[in-house]
């Protein structure tokens, strides 16, 4: 039986390079490790571009919106409406991801999956059109399996377009109202944590808010009977359009050999699903910041991931990886443009 097109090999990553790399930062005018994380960075990055010094010129960020059936059951304190009228803020550029792509002279791609209105037809949004949001994961399974294959296959073809554009880096961002329970409730299966362990207020509930959601991911639970080494299944159960399409995109960049950059809590769990899918792919994955959702530390952590940020952030769009852009140009910057001791002529400790 042939692989389905996630479990194909990932792209390898240039040991070559990378030893390269980590010989010129020995060489540089700096203490050995002076620079930390930077180091770090630079050696990673020049592993997964296949040269000594690499540069992040090209980024490519994509944002994958979905509402979820879910909200029926009073997780979230936002009405699903806010997803199609932020469609419209991202393309107009007054979204929070939309400056920063424009500041990181970042190319921004807006996916529409499916809201709760599918008649919208927004310039700019790509429309895909799979439902009108997902099912209620409380009482069915959230997708269907068409629908599940599709969602994949969209965040797949997003990530091949960036590819083909010569992406250098790309970063996934996400809309939905009601995401934090449908990653809440993915990360719980994958992880066999308790719900209440890993939810969180999300766009603003209160504790009595946070605890209901608890509630109703546990309901769902007992409904689905999930198993940790489902993840397919799990992810059609109790995830979203956008989570899938994040998940799909991941495996995809690392089949095309694209760095990834993983914004935060939802996003780390789509990176979850994608490990564990392909477990290649977790080479290919930078991680952007840890965020204020109590849950993502908890997932980090399964994926031994060190972020680079903790500011606190728990806005999603992809926002948190977009500030960290510039911490990876800069990575790069000091690692390609510092001089040797022998260029400078600056006297290295005996050897």
């Amino acid at each position: 039986m042939n692989p389905v097109w996630w479990q194909m090999p990932c792209q390898p990553i240039d040991g070559a390079a990378m030893a390269a790399a980590r010989e010129r930062q020995q060489q540089l005018t700096k203490p050995a490790g002076s620079l930390g994380q930077l180091e770090t960075l630079a050696i990673q990055l020049a592993g997964l571009q296949g040269c000594e010094r690499p540069v992040l010129e090209h980024v490519a960020i994509s944002l994958f919106a979905g509402d979820h059936g879910v909200v029926e059951e009073g997780v979230s304190a936002y009405p699903q409406a806010v997803t199609g009228q932020m469609l419209r803020n991202f393309v107009g550029g007054g979204a929070a991801i939309s400056v920063l792509a424009r500041q990181l002279h970042a190319t921004l791609e807006v996916v529409d999956l499916g809201t709760v209105d599918p008649t919208l037809a927004l310039p700019g949004v790509r429309h895909v059109h799979l439902g009108p949001g997902t099912a209620n994961f409380a009482r069915e399974p959230a997708l269907s399996e068409a629908q599940l294959q599709a969602a994949l296959q969209a965040g797949r073809d997003s990530a091949l377009r960036a590819a083909a554009h010569g992406a250098q880096l790309f970063i996934g961002g996400e809309m939905g109202i009601g995401n934090t329970t449908a990653a809440a409730a993915l990360a719980s299966v994958l992880l066999a944590c308790p719900p209440a362990a890993l939810s969180g207020p999300g766009t603003g509930l209160d504790s009595a808010g946070v605890q209901h959601k608890a509630h109703v991911i546990e309901r769902a639970l007992a409904l689905h009977r999930l198993a940790a080494d489902e993840p397919l299944r799990a992810l059609g159960c109790v995830g979203g359009f956008e989570l899938a399409a994040l998940a799909g995109a991941y495996l995809a960049c690392a089949q095309a050999g694209v760095a990834v950059l993983v914004d935060g809590f939802i996003c780390t769990v789509a990176a979850l699903v994608a490990v564990r899918l392909n477990p290649q792919c977790r080479a290919w994955l930078l991680f952007a910041h840890q965020g204020a959702e109590p849950g993502h530390q908890t997932v980090l952590s399964a994926l031994q991931a060190e972020p680079l940020l903790a500011l606190g952030l728990r806005l999603g769009e992809g926002s948190g990886a977009a500030l960290a852009v510039p911490l990876l140009r800069l990575a790069c910057a000091l690692h390609g443009q510092m001089a040797t001791f022998a260029e400078a002529a600056v006297a290295d400790r005996p050897a």
